[in-house]
């Protein structure tokens, strides 16, 4: 057999590319190595800027052309970059290297020595980590993320007044409307995303040990821990003053296992939707050309959603594992977090790809009113919560001496199915105020959903 040429051992790098990549833009080894080069080079302009060790700040000229690598980081770097790392076999220096023949290009030599000055790998590392996982939450995962919770948003306020039959523990139970259940979605989602959007992306820059030891070394007068707290908040980090080698990577944990989260709602989202399906609550629409089954053209299968379920189970997993595994570090450092730190994509990537799959299920479907309201009608015994409520109040009031009216509709309902004849006919029978058999015989299973469609409201409070 001809061996293939070389292939992605990930689905996110080949089928699901195109629907993922903007996260490689940030969490993948190039957009990593552009990070280590922006901390590098603002590094130096901080150092300059400063005018530590006689130098000067310098110009907005050399300042310009030095960002400019930034803004140029592209194939041709990468590839200088591998280059330099196979010598080197250390992904920073290599990355030191590479400032470093920029400045001699630019005739800045005589700054050479202050690239990556007093820094520890883990320096560079911690504050890219951050700034990489902060742009890719912010400009690709939440938009997604905003996304589906606006469509669900936007389906809670057009379903808020439809009527649904309940199922819980997938049994008949009190009626519901499809927008208020669709709400208490959109509500748990928000409530995370307001925990995400305030949480902190920590950053360390205090050498090989957070003690500034090499610092001090080199300048005893400089109050190096203001000028890093004022180097990390520069980068629009929050600056962590006590570490070991390594910043201890809590804001991660706390990220992670708050995206888990999300994803863990939006599975029950998604299973949700499945189910709703199965029961013809739900249709699909068809999309020209597709194929359901292979064998059986008659079949639209959920797959939007069956996807969807799958990806967050591993997003959910990767994250769980980061979380747990990232906050350990053995005493002052061990090299645990780097392996595992570089799966950050990945799991983003499962994510992102379950919330695209999300979204375009749900504007694939459409409700199927005539059969909720088929279900409603097929079980008026529902309503033998109604019943026994009203006359417990009644008999709190005076109106009524039934005892004990739980069992009464217990033997009248459980197990049973009986219809709008034979709920009337008992309610008529009752010892209740003629205003309380009012109320109970024009209720029906459509219309007993109390606050329902108003709870909707509370998503705008």
């Amino acid at each position: 057999m001809t061996p293939l040429p070389p292939q992605p051992i990930s689905p996110l790098d080949g089928r699901y590319y195109p629907i993922v990549h903007t996260v490689g833009e940030h969490l993948s080894e190039a957009g990593l190595n552009r990070a280590r080069v922006v901390v590098e080079v603002e590094w130096l302009i901080f150092l300059t800027d400063h005018a530590m060790f006689t130098t000067s700040p310098l110009s907005v000229d050399d300042k310009t052309a030095l960002r400019q690598v930034v803004e140029t980081f592209g194939h041709a770097q990468i590839a200088e970059l591998a280059e330099i790392e196979a010598t080197t076999r250390h992904d920073v220096k290599a990355v030191e290297y590479f400032v470093r023949r920029r400045l001699s290009e630019l005739g800045l030599d005589s700054i050479a020595e202050l690239t990556h000055f007093a820094c520890t790998s883990e320096d560079i590392n911690n504050l890219s980590y951050a700034l990489t996982v902060r742009d890719t939450v912010d400009q690709v995962w939440l938009p997604a993320y905003k996304a589906v919770v606006a469509a669900l948003r936007a389906m809670a306020d057009e379903l808020k007044a439809v009527p649904m039959l309940s199922h819980t523990h997938g049994q008949p139970a009190t009626p519901t409307t499809l927008g208020k259940e669709i709400a208490v979605v959109v509500y748990r989602l928000e409530r995370v995303l307001s925990q995400i959007e305030g949480g902190e992306y920590l950053g360390k820059f205090s050498g090989a040990t957070g003690t500034f030891s090499a610092h001090l070394a080199a300048d005893p007068e400089a109050d190096w821990p203001a000028l890093s707290r004022e180097f990390v908040e520069g980068l629009g980090l929050t600056w962590n003053p006590l570490t070991t080698q390594i910043e201890s990577h809590d804001w991660q944990a706390e990220l992670y296992d708050r995206v888990r989260h999300a994803n863990r709602i939006l599975h029950n989202l998604a299973t949700d939707m499945w189910t709703y399906i199965s029961m013809g609550y739900f249709t699909q629409i068809p999309v020209a050309g597709a194929t359901g089954s292979s064998t059986m053209p008659h079949k639209i299968n959920p797959i939007r959603f069956e996807n969807a379920e799958a990806n967050l189970e591993i997003s959910s997993a990767l994250f769980s594992t980061l979380s747990e595994t990232l906050v350990t570090s053995r005493l002052q450092r061990d090299l645990t977090d780097s392996t595992t730190q570089r799966n950050i994509g990945v799991a983003f990537g499962h994510s992102l790809l379950a919330l695209d799959n999300l979204r375009r299920g749900l504007i694939e479907v459409s409700v199927n009113e005539a059969r909720l309201a088929e279900d409603l009608d097929h079980n008026w015994e529902v309503l033998g919560e109604a019943i026994q409520t009203v006359i417990r109040a009644e008999v709190t009031a005076g109106q009524s001496n039934i005892e004990d009216p739980y069992a009464m509709l217990k033997e009248l309902t459980r197990g049973k199915r009986i219809g709008q004849a034979e709920l009337v006919a008992f309610v008529n029978g009752l010892d209740i105020s003629s205003g309380a058999k009012a109320r109970l015989t024009n209720l029906t299973p459509a219309t007993y959903t109390g606050l329902a469609d108003e709870l909707v409201d509370h998503l705008d409070v």
